[in-house]
């Protein structure tokens, strides 16, 4: 009997899978910064736009999803 040789799996990036998320069409999603302190300085409604996550832009995407390969 022949023996099957294992493919090789690549490694997610710990830090990457905690922070970014893939959506339904494919695109990545992110946090904004800028939203752990110093909340005086910054306006409601900045504050507001902070919470919402964003999709990161499209000359990032390609690096960033050979961080996150089965996500």
């Amino acid at each position: 009997m022949a023996k099957k040789s294992k493919k090789n799996k690549m490694k997610s990036h710990s830090g990457a899978k905690k922070r970014l998320s893939v959506t339904g069409t494919g695109k990545i999603r992110r946090h904004h910064s800028g939203r752990s302190h110093k909340f005086v300085h910054k306006s409601k409604a900045r504050r507001r736009r902070l919470k919402q996550p964003t999709i990161v832009e499209d000359t990032h995407a390609k690096t960033l999803k050979s961080l996150i390969p089965y996500k």
